[in-house]
């Protein structure tokens, strides 16, 4: 597999903290890699930092080859880079299809002077329906499509901001904590999704957690990240053997 996403010495300070120390992350097409650490150790930094909200003081940043270090949001956004938040972001007003029609790419029917001539944009309105159909299908949320997103459970709304970003046909996802505050039983759920997407899809995933007795059976490779530096990385076993990760993360 190729590194579709590749984090080169990247440094981020506030003030007199430097939040990340030089760090190297690659992470290969159809991974599902997870990026554990204590709090602050910079990892929703570095998260911030790939998705554009914050720009790095050293380093680069590729994505499919192509740099996007110092590029704003949106246009990460629309190479396929996408993040979510740990505190889900949605339109509580609107009902979960509606939340998902909202992130279509193709909306021309929104355009004030398209908007009168309906055979302009009408083939567009019933892809993108057909389309969120079947995301909220393959997430098991379709029998909730006319529900408010306000009226979701806690994981409900994580699986929905994951919708969203399939609807802007992502082809990363860069997933803060999503199952923080879950239960267990939906947590195995939200994750057993994830490997859904990622074989069915071919969905590429970098994803923070801290419940680690949850989510390390269903990652293929672990990143460490403590007081800004990367400490280790590789495969499960190797990772929570190491010294520095048992040190500083769990206690040992």
């Amino acid at each position: 597999m190729s590194t579709l996403l590749d984090v080169q010495s990247v440094s981020k300070s506030f003030g007199g903290v430097k939040a990340l120390d030089n760090v190297d992350v690659k992470v290969t097409e159809k991974q599902v890699a997870l990026m554990i650490g204590p709090n602050g150790s910079g990892k929703t930094t570095l998260i911030n930092v790939v998705s554009g909200f914050y720009a790095p003081d050293e380093g680069r940043i590729f994505f499919e080859g192509r740099e996007i270090t110092n590029q704003p949001p949106h246009r990460i956004y629309k190479l396929g880079l996408v993040r979510t938040f740990q505190i889900p972001s949605l339109f509580t007003r609107l009902t979960v299809l509606e939340n998902l029609l909202v992130a279509s790419k193709i909306n021309r029917g929104e355009s004030f002077l398209k908007a009168p001539f309906t055979g302009y944009w009408i083939k567009d309105e019933e892809e993108n329906l057909d389309k969120a159909l079947r995301i909220l299908q393959l997430l098991k949320l379709d029998h909730l499509w006319d529900a408010r997103a306000s009226n979701l459970s806690g994981g409900q709304m994580k699986l929905l901001e994951i919708g969203r970003s399939l609807m802007s046909d992502a082809k990363m996802l860069l997933l803060d904590e999503p199952i923080s505050g879950v239960n267990p039983t939906l947590a195995h759920e939200i994750f057993t999704h994830i490997l859904n997407l990622r074989d069915k899809l071919g969905l590429t995933f970098l994803i923070i957690e801290h419940r680690l007795d949850l989510a390390l059976p269903y990652a293929d490779f672990i990143y460490v990240l403590a007081y800004g530096k990367l400490i280790t990385q590789g495969e499960k076993d190797k990772v929570l053997q190491d010294a520095q990760v048992i040190g500083a993360y769990l206690g040992g």
